[in-house]
């Protein structure tokens, strides 16, 4: 199964576990796979590099992740969306990854994506109904 995770997701999956490092952890095991596009990923880096400046010990953490993704994760060059969908335009990138892969699935806990689930039949659900529902 594929799936894009919102950064919300990745970073509290990395630094507090509970149902959103499920997730990872489903990823780790091969039993999802993540698609990225190179926008999703700058912003997991500047995301990262936000808190590492902040808390050093995060940052520690983060960049061996960031790393997997990057080198393990789908890739899709995800052109930016014709006209703005969610209320929040900086979450337009996980649609726009969601379309050009064709994958049905945003894994979310952002209240702009979640309003917006179901356009063009990409669902977007929170992590817990994720491991609920597809887990």
């Amino acid at each position: 199964m594929r799936i894009v995770l919102d950064t919300n997701v990745l970073v509290s999956g990395i630094f507090f576990g509970g149902v959103p490092g499920r997730i990872l952890g489903a990823w780790a095991a091969g039993d999802i796979e993540l698609v990225v596009s190179l926008e999703i990923l700058d912003e997991y880096r500047r995301v990262g590099d936000e808190l590492g400046a902040r808390y050093p010990e995060v940052a520690a953490a983060l960049e061996p992740v960031i790393a997997l993704l990057a080198m393990n994760a789908s890739f899709v060059d995800a052109p930016p969306l014709a006209e703005p969908v969610s209320s929040d335009p900086a979450d337009d990138k996980f649609l726009a990854a969601a379309l050009a892969s064709r994958t049905r699935l945003i894994v979310s806990g952002d209240k702009h994506l979640l309003r917006v689930a179901g356009w063009r039949g990409i669902a977007v659900l929170t992590p817990r109904r994720f491991v609920e529902e597809q887990l």
